[in-house]
């Protein structure tokens, strides 16, 4: 017996199969929305960027196999690269928690040259008296206290006084980096730092060490551990959650009575403090002593790992690897095809634009918005 493929039957039967898979399509069409088009923009901005290469008669395809072979090509460049993405897992999360408050906040590299002046600051004359743990933990509480006021007050001034707080951020930046200076070749200057000024280096017993069979600091786990915390203080607590309303429309919630000012003032301190918990890493595990350094522009290349993760705290740390990975490689890049080390900075920026141009296209295609399904020429659950 033969069944007629427009049987009644069968169409009723598909349509409920397809009704019933509905909910899951559209959870998954929501969720594949920012990866599908940042994965785009990432694809587009290398794409850019080989026509700049071209330009300069270098090949692409060789540019990105070393950057391959540099950053993710072996164990060594795997290291390397996790190194590196263990400041830009906790600058990036100095953008990405203001970014639900819709707040920009740009100026994540003061509170890191900060962060590592105080954690010198109070670490040196602990040097021989306390337990090495005490003297990390105060410098983490020095790092993450002096992070946290210091980008607190772009937040407060925001809300208070109507200050733009992406410019008034990037000039507290240029401030605390002038501050940093003034510290490092003032009074805590180490006479014995010469050519470059800088604090008293750290004992060796009093560095942050590496990870066990790993050539990779334990400032990578605590970049990890902050992603993950963050995550669950957006996502999971009744204050993540006041935030993102705030986010969403600062007027409704101020008439819902949630305090806007509170959430301002502490979602900017937390962030700021994990960009200061980031300067007291480099100078615990990297530098071993408060120097220019610091100022290495981690907390602008989080930037665009906050804005590649769209400011999710989890997809920041794949982001930061990354990223980690294409810094990694500039010197081999640099070695091997005679372009200058600024290279990588003009492919981070290509990058960046590239992606904030993509913003635009956000509840532009019908498919990623279930709501739209069965309009139009798009239909979904029909036989």
């Amino acid at each position: 017996m033969t069944v007629k493929v427009d049987d009644p039957a069968i169409s009723l039967s598909a349509t409920r199969r397809r009704t019933s898979l509905r909910p899951l399509l559209g959870w998954l069409a929501r969720r594949a929305e920012p990866v599908v088009i940042t994965l785009g923009g990432i694809f587009a901005g290398l794409a850019l960027f080989s026509l700049f290469l071209l330009a300069l008669g270098k090949s692409p395809l060789v540019l990105y196999q070393l950057m391959y072979t540099g950053g993710f090509g072996s164990w060594f460049s795997i290291q390397n690269s996790l190194s590196r993405a263990a400041p830009l897992l906790l600058t990036a999360l100095c953008v990405a928690l203001p970014a639900r408050l819709g707040l920009v906040i740009i100026g994540g590299e003061g509170a890191v040259v900060l962060g590592g002046v105080a954690a010198a600051a109070i670490a040196l004359p602990l040097v021989g008296t306390a337990p090495v743990l005490i003297v990390l933990v105060l410098m983490a509480v020095a790092g993450f206290v002096v992070g946290g006021i210091w980008i607190s007050l772009a937040g407060l001034l925001r809300h208070y006084r109507g200050v733009n707080e992406t410019i008034s951020s990037l000039l507290l930046a240029y401030i605390a980096i002038a501050l940093m200076n003034q510290f490092v070749e003032g009074p805590l200057r180490d006479p014995a730092s010469l050519n470059k000024p800088s604090t008293k280096p750290l004992p060796a017993g009093y560095m942050l060490g590496n990870i066990p069979g790993m050539e990779v600091h334990w400032g990578l786990v605590i970049g990890i551990v902050a992603c993950i915390l963050s995550w669950v203080l957006i996502e999971m607590t009744s204050f993540g959650f006041a935030a993102r309303i705030a986010g969403g429309n600062v007027r409704a919630a101020q008439i819902q009575g949630l305090p806007v000012g509170k959430l301002i003032g502490g979602l900017t301190a937390i962030a700021g403090g994990f960009a200061g918990l980031a300067g007291m890493v480099e100078v615990a595990a990297v530098q071993g002593s408060a120097n220019a350094s610091l100022a290495a522009g981690y907390g602008y290349t989080g930037i665009l790992v906050a804005f590649l993760a769209r400011h999710n705290p989890l997809a920041i740390i794949p982001v930061a690897f990354f990223l980690g990975g294409i810094a990694a490689a500039g010197g081999l890049i640099q070695r091997r095809m005679g372009l200058p080390d600024a290279t990588v900075l003009v492919l981070q920026g290509t990058l960046f634009i590239v992606i904030l141009f993509c913003e635009t296209f956000y509840g532009r295609f019908r498919i990623f918005n279930p709501d739209l399904w069965d309009t139009g020429d798009f239909k979904m659950g029909e036989a």
